[in-house]
């Protein structure tokens, strides 16, 4: 290893090579045709979209669009824009595909090309239908519908408007739709289209509990068993399954068994799960325990898959921003660096020797304050490992321990055995989840607005409505990382809370700025408890040291059946 003396003596070579170095000319060498170069990136990422290479595809469908003129390029920008949130959206990131395909549209009026307009107001219907905002979903089914398409674009948006109605629980709205496309021409002479009518008909009637809904599932089941489709098989054996949960557990089972079976063969993974679902819900004993070992894991390896694909394409993203801004500073750099040229060359010596202890000072200051920066990470990192280590202990071994015991100890065939196992299992995995997300990195660049209101959104479920305001209008880039880090931890501990003990429905928070503060309120509708309870205050130490920490200030307003408010606020400069 050099010593840091020699090092620093290298550097302040070095540097001077560099001054002096500066004196030649910069040889420019002439850019390339735009357009070509945007038309060149285009193809390729359709060449690695088409041997299913998604990641390299995303990265040359975001280097296009950061490469061509937002001024001419309206038709390739909205393209790539349109590809890249349909790749999003195949690898389950429904958020980050959102965001891109939103980004399209401010494109789509001069770009003037109805396909590209149809294919955006899709991707976000099944976006907003996969993050259960159905009214969005619904909206933009419906403004591609109004577009001027072909006979099987309208009837496919009328068909996932019905979908919408059934998980909306508007069954009779859902069966009038599926009953009207049965009469179209173009279904009756496409079997797949007819017989994914008849199946989701099927089901509707069954969640009506009407009788004819075994015929329609039967007739869409012998369609798709001449078709062969491993995907619309495993729906079909889906709602059979569901039409014969209640009646007949046994072969309800044994279609739920055949769906998995197909939907596996097609990769389709969340639809695994559901069939799973079923599987478990109807089987006891050993088969039970290998079953949900089985689900757990084939859960968590999804999970990571995607935050992991996630992860990926934002950092792509964030990158190919990055390097614009770099580019866009080298140009103004360039000019200011042929005007230091000259003013260099009239440099004395006595120049020099300044700039020479300038700089061995500055370098002997970051190497100290990088070996302290070292030194409070590992400290950091010793700290966090020991909680960790404790966390898991504490609350999960025990946990896991008594879920044993009480597996080898009572007879699982009894449905109340049964349902508490799956329940202590249920509350493992949460726990562990639970731990996972506490612990992991937080983003606090540019991108930290988007990452908050996403780990807010997560606790958006249709049992639960969540109501977020002002978070665009804070200056985060203003704002130190110490106190974006405690405020994304609040919210998560708060919402974490929420969601185990409150029983809450509609949870508000809203951000307001003030001269010198950030304030943030949390609200909710929950059950709320006694805050004179000593118990209670020590449940939210987290809450109020990581809020001391960074001098802000709190209160908490609460009690039992008038819900749960947090204040709290924090100087950001």
């Amino acid at each position: 290893m050099i010593p840091k003396s020699k090092q620093i003596s290298l550097y302040i070579y070095l540097i001077f090579l560099v001054l002096f170095s500066c004196q030649k000319k910069t040889i420019i060498t002439p850019k390339p045709n735009a357009s070509q170069e945007v038309s060149k990136l285009v193809l390729i990422a359709d060449k690695y979209k088409a041997t299913n290479k998604t990641d390299s595809a995303f990265f040359y469908f975001n280097k296009a669009k950061s490469v061509a003129d937002p001024k001419a390029d309206f038709k390739k920008i909205t393209y790539s824009l349109l590809k890249m949130a349909e790749i999003q959206q195949e690898n389950g990131d429904y958020i980050g595909s959102e965001t891109t395909a939103k980004e399209a549209l401010k494109y789509l009026n001069n770009a003037n090309e109805t396909d590209y307009t149809w294919r955006i107001y899709r991707v976000l219907g099944i976006d907003y239908f996969c993050i259960y905002n159905f009214e969005n979903s619904i909206l933009y089914y419906q403004k591609a519908y109004q577009l001027k398409t072909d006979k099987k674009r309208k009837i496919a948006m009328k068909n996932n408007i019905a979908l919408v109605y059934r998980e909306q629980k508007k069954y009779n709205k859902a069966i009038q739709i599926f009953e009207t496309l049965l009469n179209e021409k173009e279904i009756k002479n496409n079997p797949l289209l007819f017989s994914k009518v008849l199946d989701n008909l099927g089901s509707c009637y069954t969640l009506v509990e009407n009788p004819l809904a075994v015929d329609f599932l039967h007739k869409g089941l012998e369609i798709r068993l001449k078709l062969d489709s491993n995907l619309g098989l495993g729906m079909s054996y889906m709602h059979l399954s569901k039409f014969h949960d209640k009646s007949n557990p046994e072969l309800a089972k044994k279609y739920a068994q055949i769906s998995y079976e197909k939907y596996t063969k097609a990769n389709c993974i969340d639809d695994r799960l559901n069939a799973l679902e079923l599987i478990i819900k109807n089987s006891n004993d050993a088969e039970l325990k290998k079953n949900s070992i089985l689900y757990i894991g084939l859960v968590d390896s999804i999970f990571e898959a995607r935050q992991r694909a996630k992860n990926e394409y934002a950092r792509i993203k964030y990158d190919s921003k990055k390097e614009k801004n770099e580019n866009l500073k080298l140009r103004v750099q360039k000019a200011q660096n042929e005007l230091q040229i000259e003013r260099q060359k009239n440099r004395n010596i006595y120049s020099y020797i300044i700039i020479m202890l300038s700089l061995s000072l500055i370098l002997v200051l970051y190497f100290y304050l990088t070996s302290k920066g070292n030194k409070d990470k590992i400290e950091a990192t010793y700290k966090s490992e020991t909680r960790i280590s404790k966390k898991l202990h504490d609350e999960l071994a025990n946990d896991i321990y008594h879920t044993m015991a009480f597996a080898e100890n009572r007879n699982l065939s009894i449905e109340e055995n049964k349902t508490q196992l799956l329940n202590n299992l249920d509350a493992i995995y949460s726990r562990t989840r639970d731990i996972s997300k506490e612990n992991s990195p937080i983003i606090t660049n540019e991108n930290y607005p988007f990452y908050l209101k996403e780990m807010i959104s997560r606790f958006n479920t249709p049992n639960i409505d969540l109501i977020l305001n002002g978070v665009d209008s804070v200056p985060w880039n203003n704002i130190q990382r110490n106190k974006k880090i405690a405020v994304y931890r609040v919210l998560q501990e708060l919402l974490v809370n929420m969601k185990k003990h409150s029983n809450a429905t509609l949870i508000e928070i809203s951000f307001k700025v003030t001269d010198k503060s950030i304030i943030v309120n949390y609200t909710d509708n929950g059950k709320g408890v006694d805050v004179t309870k000593m118990a209670f205050k020590n449940g939210l130490h987290n809450v109020e040291s990581r809020i001391l920490s960074i001098k802000g200030e709190i209160d908490i307003d609460s009690a039992p059946d008038k819900g749960f408010k947090v204040f709290f606020k924090f100087p950001y400069k």
